[in-house]
């Protein structure tokens, strides 16, 4: 169309692409056709394919006056943190896989008979994480009712078991004064401290 051009200075993405295969991927052809190669190749090329699935058409208009008489168009890549969440999108929908022959090649298949096969742009695992809620009783946990309910907060950290608190009171130091010469007076001060632990 008229009044249309694309520039020369996009993102080069296919040569971006060849060389991540090249490099990234080395270590893992390397290794062969074992459980953890495979999957690592397969989560790798995911990850491609997210990157070339947020390339999106970036324009600049030229002319008197900010009219758009010729417009200039590029490819460029998506920020960071738009490729990010779109994986972290994947990580949390994750399926399971094992290996399985395939006439004289080994590939990924779905870990059960009856689960559908993944998608190239699903991300795959071949061990299930451990459940680390079981490490966490007793743990010291940070007031629920806080400021900043994070990932230290009771809630999130007991894994829904709950938590216990309790008044820890120390005595310590306070009000120190320096006296001249050579001498700092301090009085003795009762603290209360409320600890949360799991249960």
């Amino acid at each position: 169309t008229a009044g249309f051009t694309w520039s020369g200075c996009s993102d080069n993405v296919v040569l971006g692409v060849a060389l991540s295969r090249s490099f990234v991927d080395a270590t893992e052809r390397s290794r062969g056709s074992s459980a953890r190669s495979l999957m690592n190749l397969h989560n790798n090329e995911a990850g491609r394919k997210a990157v070339v699935s947020h390339v999106r058409v970036e324009c600049r208009c030229h002319g008197l006056s900010g009219s758009c008489e010729v417009r200039t168009c590029w490819r460029s890549l998506s920020p960071l943190r738009v490729v990010a969440a779109s994986l972290r999108d994947a990580y949390d929908g994750a399926v399971e896989v094992r290996v399985g022959r395939v006439g004289t090649r080994h590939h990924l298949l779905a870990r059960h008979a009856h689960f559908k096969p993944h998608t190239d742009e699903q991300l795959v695992y071949v061990d299930a994480s451990p459940d680390f809620c079981s490490g966490t009783v007793g743990r010291r946990c940070e007031w629920p009712g806080g400021a900043r309910a994070g990932p230290g907060a009771c809630p999130s950290l007991c894994c829904g078991r709950g938590h216990e608190a309790r008044a820890l009171v120390t005595d310590e130091r306070c009000l120190c004064k320096f006296r001249w010469c050579c001498a700092v007076r301090c009085r003795q001060c009762r603290r209360t401290e409320h600890v949360y632990t799991c249960r």
